[in-house]
C-alpha cells in the first residue's frame, strides 16, 4: 500500500516518528555546539538528511555548511548532483580534496586502480582541525554495519579523532549532550534509527531528488569477486576480465574503485522499495569491496576517526 496516498496507514506514521526525531536531534545540535557541519556525500542518505534540515530550520536558510571528502574517484554524477543541491540549498559547499592531500604528502596514494576510501579518514580530520568544526552531522545508519550499530545518536570524539567507546555518554530518554573538550568534536547521526527501506519509503513520500545512478541505467561495467564495478578511468580490466554493458543500478555511493552496482529493472522509488523488500543484505556488505570481505573494515576506520 502507498503511504503517499493513505497518509494514516501505519508506514507514514512510522516515517513521521522517524522524521521528527532526527529533526529535534538537528535542532539540538544547531543550538549546543559553536560551529557544526553537514557531511554531504551527494548520495541518499545525505539527500535526506538535507531534506530534514530544510524542514527542522524553515524558513531560515541551513545554519551549518556542507562538507564532503572527495576521493577524486567519485561518480561525476553524483559530484554534479552534490554542486547542484548546495546550489538549491544556498549552503556553503566545502570540499576535502584527497588527491590535494596526496600532493602535500599528508596520505600516501595507494595506486592506481585502488580504493581511495581509507585516505578519507586523514583528510576528514585534517579540515575538521582546520576548520574547526566540534560537530559532524552524517547520514550512518546502524543497520548499515555492525561497527555501526554500536554507534550512539551523538558520537564522541577524541583529540585524535576516535572513538572511544567507554568513554561515550548515555542517551537516555533522548537527552544528548552537545558540550565538547577543546580539541574533541561530536559525530552526530539523525538517521541511525532509519532503514534502507525507511530511506526509500521518505524518499518517495517527500519526492526527493537524487542522482541518476540510484535508478536503472545502461552502464559498461566488470565483474570482479562477484561483485559488479563500474569501468571508469579509475577502475580498468584486468588479465581476464571483461567489460559488457549491463543494465544496473547502485544502492550506495561512494570511490568508483570500490562501490558495485547491482543488476535492476528499478527505475522509480516505487520499483527501488518493491526491491528492497527481497534483499537480505545490507548495501554495503553487497556493495562495497572494501567492506565486504572483512567484518572488521568499519571498525578500523572508526578507529582512524572516519566513521
Amino acid at each position: 500500500m502507498d503511504s503517499t496516498l493513505y497518509p494514516h496507514h501505519p508506514a507514514s506514521a512510522h516515517l513521521d516518528h522517524l522524521e521528527s526525531h532526527s529533526v529535534f536531534v538537528l535542532r539540538e545540535i544547531a543550538g549546543e555546539c559553536d560551529r557544526p557541519v553537514l557531511l554531504f556525500s551527494g548520495g541518499k542518505d545525505s539527500a535526506v538528511l538535507c531534506h530534514l534540515a530544510q524542514k527542522a530550520f524553515y524558513p531560515s536558510p541551513i545554519p551549518f555548511p556542507l562538507l564532503q571528502v572527495d576521493t577524486g574517484h567519485n561518480f561525476p554524477e553524483v559530484l554534479e548532483f552534490r554542486d547542484v543541491r548546495a546550489k538549491e540549498l544556498d549552503c556553503e559547499l566545502i570540499v576535502a580534496s584527497v588527491q590535494e592531500a596526496i600532493d602535500k604528502g599528508l596520505v600516501k596514494d595507494p595506486g592506481e586502480g585502488e580504493s581511495r576510501n581509507r585516505l578519507q579518514s586523514a583528510v576528514l580530520l585534517d579540515v575538521i582541525a582546520r576548520q574547526g568544526f566540534d560537530a559532524c552531522i552524517g547520514g550512518a545508519r546502524r543497520d548499515e554495519d555492525k561497527a555501526r550499530a554500536k554507534e550512539r545518536v551523538v558520537s564522541l570524539r577524541s583529540r585524535f579523532g576516535q572513538w572511544e567507546p567507554r568513554h561515550q555518554r548515555p542517551e537516555l530518554w533522548s537527552i544528548y549532550y552537545g558540550k565538547v573538550n577543546p580539541g574533541e568534536h561530536l559525530r552526530v547521526f539523525p538517521l541511525s534509527d532509519w532503514t534502507e527501506l525507511d530511506i526509500w519509503l521518505y524518499i518517495q513520500r517527500e519526492q526527493i531528488e537524487l542522482p541518476n545512478i540510484y535508478y536503472a541505467h545502461r552502464r559498461l561495467v566488470l565483474e570482479r569477486d562477484g561483485m559488479l564495478l563500474a569501468h571508469s578511468p579509475y577502475l580498468t580490466a584486468r588479465a581476464g576480465e571483461k567489460v559488457f554493458e549491463e543494465t544496473v543500478r547502485f544502492r550506495t555511493v561512494g570511490d568508483m574503485t570500490c562501490t558495485a552496482a547491482i543488476r535492476s529493472r528499478a527505475m522509480t522509488p516505487a520499483e527501488v522499495i518493491e526491491e528492497i523488500m527481497t534483499f537480505q543484505v545490507s548495501e554495503r556488505g553487497a556493495s562495497r569491496a572494501d567492506d565486504r570481505f572483512s567484518e572488521a573494515a568499519m571498525e578500523e576506520r572508526k578507529r582512524e576517526g572516519y566513521f
